[in-house]
């Protein structure tokens, strides 16, 4: 069993309410637009950290992180990426991709809004953790929590952050 804590859009904001959330989690996994490499450097110098690059973030988080990050968590397939859309509207960029080889679980960030779904055209779970740093449209901050063992998600627990 691996414990995950799942955040996206920090835009260079990361604070100690949110990483007290993550002392119980196995793994930290960010969806893009950390805003810069302070923000990278604390999630990894808590936790493990898997993250794919945003559309605000700069060359050199760019050269740290992959645009698209495909791999196994327990026996899960897994693909994050920073735009993505969600079922029935995913972005065109990777909309082929996901139809031909569709992973069992699907994680986005980019549009600030907190949303699970499943898509049941391709049996994928879908995931966008909405925003967890205070630059954006959005009203509430937040980040998810879950355990995957072996090919199943579970325990999924969405964690609404205090202040913006």
């Amino acid at each position: 069993m691996k414990r995950i804590g799942l955040i996206s859009d920090t835009h260079s904001y990361i604070d100690d309410n949110i990483l007290r959330h993550f002392d119980n989690v196995d793994e930290i996994w960010h969806a893009g637009d950390f805003g810069n490499t302070d923000v990278a450097d604390q999630l990894a110098a808590l936790k493990p950290l898997k993250g794919v690059y945003g559309n605000i973030d700069g060359g050199e988080l760019r050269t740290m992180f992959p645009e698209h990050l495909r791999f196994k968590c327990e026996e899960m397939d897994i693909w994050m990426t920073h735009i993505g859309g969600y079922p029935g509207k995913y972005h065109p960029a990777i909309r082929a991709e996901i139809y031909a080889n569709p992973p069992q679980m699907f994680i986005c960030g980019h549009s600030h809004i907190l949303k699970v779904m499943f898509d049941p055209k391709i049996n994928c779970l879908h995931i966008n953790p909405g925003a967890a740093g205070k630059h954006g449209w959005h009203k509430v901050r937040t980040l998810i929590k879950f355990s995957v063992t072996g090919n199943k998600a579970y325990d999924l627990q969405v964690i609404e952050l205090v202040g913006r």
